[in-house]
């Protein structure tokens, strides 16, 4: 028997309804913010990511699913949207439409990861992308739009965790620092965290490497290291998010290692699903555009993973999903009037009713129990001598009441009940 790839899922018919109140939640709250939703293809040029997120990633050098094409071109099945989201910003020419783009998506990823709990091989994610503007208020916004969307869906064992990476100047004075403090203690590192040590060092504070944990603990910090610039904003940062009502912590130690990450950075982490913790994450990124030959544009942004949030959603039974039912289940009482009930269900099909009725040639029983199961609003029962006098029994499921109505004036009964 074939079955799905390892580490990809199927999303059958009885959970979709909670995804689709998970995405309408997005929607809704990305409109109040006045985000405008974008699609960029499943697939782009492998540069795109290997630029944009940073050839020593562990998404770039572990996890891409990449291939060359028939035309030889070399291509990977995303693994993130923000240098999508950009690679379209500058491809059309959208910062010059209008100087402030707010744009959001919902998009499925690809990264060839050890499949667990909370994380797949193919997974879906959601956020959001500010581009044209330095201004530190948007770095809030995008904080404010992830925690009412996991408010929004009952979530409340939640985390909200901030930092601030500084400028690409105060940092990299910084590293230096960091570089000093850990010269003497390489050799005790992990292997992976060796070869960050030269290539993306701030990215040692990430590994999960106990030994590492315990080196960095006394580690110079960043935040001790901001520009003033940098420490200016970020107590905006705290206060506005104050304002707002939204609980925080200062973590020193969360860190992104790109270089085109400046200022705020966050997540926001669930107690409810494992090790895998983080619903999403997020923080500015004014370099990006420029690292990806654009104009310089300032940019901030988040990207959160729905699976994780349905889990943390399934693990605190936040969830309540919207009962799914139908209008009208319509019964054949004669084996001959199986025309006649597929005509009247189009009928209603068509002035937006949702109908079904039996292709199985069941017994009278057994359509009833199919009503009950697709927990139809209204049984039409059509044969037997009512038919043949122009008029048919419609059942009313939830009060019990029957009443006969002529079948040329269902439309008018129905209707009226929708």
């Amino acid at each position: 028997m074939i079955k799905a790839v390892t580490g990809t899922k199927d999303i059958l018919p009885d959970e979709i309804p909670a995804w689709k109140l998970v995405e309408k939640t997005i929607e809704r709250i990305f409109h109040n913010f006045n985000y405008k939703e974008i699609r960029t293809p499943v697939f782009e040029e492998t540069s795109l990511f290997a630029r944009g997120i940073g050839e020593e990633t562990d998404i770039v050098g572990k996890e891409m699913y990449s291939f060359t094409d028939r035309s030889e071109n070399n291509i990977t099945l995303k693994p993130e949207m923000t240098a999508s989201v950009v690679r379209a910003f500058i491809e059309h020419s959208l910062g010059k439409q209008q100087s402030l783009n707010k744009l959001y998506y919902v998009s499925p990823m690809f990264r060839q990861e050890r499949p667990q709990a909370g994380r797949l091989r193919q997974f879906h994610q959601f956020g959001a992308e500010a581009l044209g503007s330095t201004s530190v208020y948007l770095d809030v916004e995008m904080i404010q739009m992830a925690f009412e969307i996991l408010k929004e869906l009952g979530l409340k064992d939640l985390n909200v965790k901030i930092n601030s990476l500084g400028t690409p100047e105060s940092r990299n004075a910084y590293k230096e620092k960091l570089r000093k403090f850990l010269i003497d203690k390489k050799n005790k590192l992990s292997e992976d965290s060796r070869k960050r040590f030269d290539k993306n060092i701030l990215r040692i504070f990430d590994s999960k490497d106990e030994n590492d944990k315990k080196i960095m603990k006394d580690a110079p910090l960043l935040l001790d290291h901001l520009d003033s610039e940098s420490k200016e904003s970020f107590e905006i940062v705290k206060e506005t998010l104050k304002l707002s009502g939204i609980p925080f912590e200062v973590d020193p130690y969360l860190v992104r290692g790109l270089d085109y990450y400046t200022k705020t950075t966050f997540e926001i982490i669930s107690g409810k699903v494992g090790s895998q913790n983080a619903l999403c994450g997020g923080g500015r990124y004014d370099l990006l555009a420029e690292h990806l030959e654009g104009e310089p544009t300032p940019g901030v942004g988040f990207a959160a993973g729905i699976e994780r949030i349905l889990l943390a959603c399934e693990n605190e039974k936040s969830l309540k999903s919207p009962e799914e039912n139908i209008d009208l289940f319509i019964t054949r009482l004669d084996d001959e009037l199986s025309q006649k009930v597929f005509e009247i269900a189009l009928n209603f099909r068509r002035k937006n009713l949702s109908v079904d009725c039996d292709y199985l040639d069941r017994s009278l029983k057994a359509q009833m129990r199919e009503a009950n199961k697709l927990k139809a609003k209204y049984v039409l029962f059509i044969g037997g001598d009512e038919y043949k006098s122009g008029m048919a029994n419609l059942k009313n499921m939830e009060s019990g009441e029957q009443k006969l109505v002529q079948i040329d004036k269902l439309d008018e009964v129905l209707l009226s009940q929708k």
